[in-house]
């Protein structure tokens, strides 16, 4: 049975019709303009090979991020380094969170590893508290997967309990795995990277698919102090995964220090808006730290919706959620009104039929 994934769930977009695309959680603003230049840029060198170890995008990643560039494995977007690394490890038992971000599970069933989930709750705003440290003490996993913020909460996990969770795997001799994907796009979440050097069984997991709308190009990295594992991972990549327009855009990419800025106010104001909208109508709404949210209305919604030519992510197949959950990404403020203005028309048409029936 082929395992259910995110993109089997959320692509929508790919069947052709859709107008207004809230299904993926790329940056609102889209791709920057110099990211754009050095693709064209990049045009005429096509015929050659990408450099395998993606030198010059190591060395700005790690000036970026303030690491050593020993720490920096890049990688064909983050799903392939999620699995990469459950192939480099190969662990047999493993624990994440229940909503979290499905790909986890599918590299995990692909190394034939039990994976046991911790559920978070609709009446804690699905936060993660310390309660999980007793759930690690009982299950005692090889490897634990955390999401900060998670998807499709968009919950933030704060420092000081990773922290915690750090010391059990140390105690336990267990790694801890955790996607900062989305952290960019949230104005108060902190990385875990300064704690990286004092323990090598972390590994972060970055990308720039979303805080730099690249999501066609695939381009990741992790940051890891772990040498032998970043080879382990690096040995289980095929040669040349990384392309050179996805390298050179790597690099542009990072040298846009205010898009990041415009993007967060944007994603302020407009989460609000939304949030505010949405629970006007009725819907319960996850408080969101991030570019997205969660939230339950009515059953239907998704297929409603891509009548009019606009596609959400429906939730259903996220453990620990079901039918009547959807996540959307934060868009400009006039997609966030038409998507607004179809969800009343739905709701509308819903309660007709309904009076009806």
């Amino acid at each position: 049975m082929l395992y259910q994934t995110e993109n089997q769930h959320g692509g929508d977009v790919y069947g052709g019709g859709i107008t207004l695309d809230f299904s993926a959680n790329t940056n609102p603003l889209g791709t920057p303009p110099g990211v754009l230049e050095a693709v064209r840029r990049g045009l005429p060198q096509l015929h050659r090979y990408p450099d395998p170890y993606c030198r010059q995008l190591v060395q700005a990643i790690a000036a970026h991020e303030q690491v050593p560039a020993s720490y920096v494995l890049c990688g064909n977007g983050a799903a392939d380094l999620i699995y990469t690394y459950c192939a480099a490890l190969r662990p047999r038992t493993a624990v994440e969170l229940a909503p979290t971000f499905v790909e986890y599970g599918a590299g995990l069933a692909q190394v034939g590893c039990r994976v046991e989930r911790y559920f978070l709750h609709q009446a804690q705003n699905f936060d993660l508290d310390e309660r999980f440290l007793s759930f690690l003490e009982e299950k005692k996993p090889e490897v634990v997967f955390l999401c900060n913020p998670n998807n499709p909460t968009g919950r933030l996990i704060p420092l000081p309990l990773l922290e915690q969770i750090l010391q059990y795997c140390a105690a336990q001799g267990a790694r801890l795995f955790l996607d900062e994907c989305f952290l960019d796009l949230t104005e108060d979440g902190v990385s875990a990277k300064s704690l990286l050097a004092a323990h090598p069984a972390l590994l972060l997991l970055k990308a720039f698919t979303k805080s730099y709308g690249m999501a066609g190009l695939r381009l990741g990295y992790c940051l890891c102090a772990d040498s032998a594992l970043l080879h382990e991972m690096a040995a289980a990549s095929p040669p040349w995964n990384v392309s050179s327009l996805a390298q050179s855009a790597g690099v542009a990419a990072l040298a846009e220090r205010d898009f990041l800025q415009r993007t967060l106010s944007l994603v302020r104001t407009e989460r609000r808006w939304l949030t505010d909208n949405l629970t006007a109508l009725g819907f319960w709404v996850c408080p969101s730290h991030a570019n997205y949210l969660l939230f339950r209305g009515p059953l239907g919604l998704r297929e409603g919706l891509l009548q009019q030519g606009i596609a959400i992510r429906g939730c259903g197949n996220y453990n620990g959620l079901g039918d009547g959950w959807y996540r959307i990404a934060v868009r400009p403020h006039g997609e966030n009104e038409a998507l607004i203005t179809a969800i009343r028309q739905f709701c509308k048409e819903k309660a007709l039929w309904q009076r009806i029936l």
